[in-house]
């Protein structure tokens, strides 16, 4: 070896001994299993909690609901409103840039709105902006929104998850591609978006509060199985998952490194009837239903005891919500309505779901054996979200191949009118929202509408609940239950919670 070679290989050597005496910085990478696949990554055109609460990895609103669901401002900081409830003024947060460079300003947030409100783009989420007139910047910081008429829960519609401020610079760029290039304002930007198998996101550098995110990268990946999902928990594959299989709560309880969570929710789970098809068409048959199934025992078979039979079609957390006597457990009875109503031995029919995970599955067994033992035969599929997106949301009601459909709604906006009018107003039969009873009345219709251009507290109290109140007599659904939520996370990872939509919190997650 020549002198020069030498004092090459000695320096290489010095610098690889450096490196190995520096400290490791372990990067803060966290996987998070979840229960089903995402639809899109553009929330104004996504129908599930779950889609919507991935994007929030990237995307922001003018306003956001914390884990308790209160309203907090996000990308606004302040508005009013106008003495008529017509005219929302919205004082913009400064200093803010998107993920691709450009600016947020009220030119953004009218770029969005204008798109939501358009009938033209055939957006899922249309209907919680076509009450929108106009939206105009007044000046870089300021935006006015003006109303079709007024509209007492309109904050809560900004707050929602769907009300994403995406990059108008992107929204031009990839047009009705936008869903698999998200470009916003949020804590984390996209690095892949594998649909059969991940979603991945890194910090974003330039984002606009100071110390966040702490994390590197969240992977969001998508488990059916109950029981893989807290695998790999147990095995460190994963750091945080929801839902926890019921029945494997108490497992993963009694490990050191984990921590399981059951939060309150919001989410009620029912089995809608199609009340425009026979034998539903039938208020005897839809109450024969609802004696049938054994709500206590569904508790404990599907759902461990983490979930509560449900006493209204809203769920108690809910402002407005009215409870009832829940629906005793009565086969008797069931039968008896069922031969008055001209099915002495009972009928066939389907009854489909609108998720495939394990829980569900359990639910659509216990049901089809309840309702066999009252001589009802059901056909049970337990659907996908491209199944259900294409054979539930996506056809009207002469089209609809919808019988009995077993699903769970969150009100997302964290008011009545969100629980409500989406799944019982008449004009929300699909494809527009998710009324798949396909139920109408004039009188709910009515009391819906008055509880939205009323700001009197008692006369909204009043009008939602005479419209429960009608809801629950005519029985379009078998109200089921309302969950718990359980999820768990390792005892490394901080402040990530699941919020009683369904949704996440994670924006101060970090990974000690």
């Amino acid at each position: 070896m020549t002198q020069h070679t030498t004092r090459k290989w000695l320096a290489a050597v010095g610098v690889a001994s450096a490196l190995a005496a520096a400290p490791a910085f372990a990067a803060k990478d966290v996987v998070v299993a979840v229960a089903s696949n995402f639809t899109t990554l553009d929330p104004y055109d996504a129908n599930d909690t779950l889609s919507q609460a991935v994007a929030k990895s990237f995307y922001q609103g003018l306003f956001g609901l914390d884990k308790d669901m209160k309203l907090q401002n996000v990308l606004a900081e302040s508005y009013t409103v106008s003495d008529d409830g017509l005219v929302y003024t919205i004082k913009l947060r400064s200093g803010v840039k998107f993920q691709d460079g450009s600016a947020f300003d009220a030119a953004a947030v009218k770029a969005n709105l204008d798109r939501a409100s358009n009938p033209d783009n055939h957006l899922k989420r249309y209907n919680l902006y076509k009450n929108i007139a106009s939206t105009e910047a007044l000046d870089p910081s300021t935006v006015k929104i003006t109303l079709k008429q007024p509209f007492s829960a309109f904050i809560n519609i900004l707050a929602h998850p769907a009300t994403a401020m995406i990059s108008p610079a992107a929204l031009q760029k990839y047009g009705k591609e936008i869903g698999f290039h998200p470009v916003g304002t949020g804590p984390y930007e996209l690095v892949t978006w594998n649909q059969t198998d991940f979603v991945k996101v890194k910090k974003f550098a330039d984002y606009w509060q100071q110390g966040l995110p702490k994390l590197d990268s969240i992977t969001w990946r998508p488990v059916v199985d109950n029981n893989t999902r807290a695998a790999m928990l147990q095995t460190g594959e994963a750091q945080f998952a929801f839902p926890i299989p019921y029945e494997q709560a108490k497992v993963l309880e009694k490990n050191d490194k984990l921590e399981l969570v059951a939060s309150p929710s919001i989410m009620q789970r029912y089995i809608s009837m199609n009340v425009t098809q026979k034998p539903f068409d039938n208020p005897k048959v839809r109450e024969a239903i609802n004696y049938a199934i054994n709500r206590q025992a569904l508790v404990k078979v599907a759902f461990a005891g983490y979930a509560t039979p449900a006493t209204g079609v809203v769920p108690p957390s809910i402002a407005y919500a009215a409870e009832f006597q829940p629906w005793p457990y009565d086969p008797a009875k069931a039968r008896q309505l069922l031969k008055e109503a001209g099915f002495p031995n009972g009928f066939s029919t389907t009854l489909w779901s609108s998720h495939n995970h394990s829980t569900a599955q359990k639910v659509l067994q216990f049901t089809q054996q309840q309702l066999a033992q009252v001589g009802i035969k059901a056909k049970v599929t337990a659907m996908d979200a491209g199944q259900r997106a294409a054979e539930v949301e996506g056809k009207g009601q002469k089209e609809s191949g919808v019988r009995m459909f077993y699903t769970g709604w969150t009100a997302s906006t964290g008011e009545a009118d969100w629980a409500l009018s989406p799944l019982f107003a008449s004009q929300n039969w699909p494809p527009t929202l998710f009324n798949t009873a396909f139920y109408s009345n004039k009188q709910v219709d009515s009391d819906l509408a008055d509880a939205l251009k009323t700001t009197d507290n008692a006369q909204k109290a009043k009008l939602y609940k005479d419209a429960q109140q009608i809801i629950w007599q005519e029985s379009p659904w078998v109200p089921l239950v309302v969950e718990k939520l359980v999820s768990a996370h390792s005892k490394s990872l901080t402040d990530f919670y699941v919020m009683p939509d369904t949704g996440f919190s994670f924006e101060n997650a970090d990974l000690k």
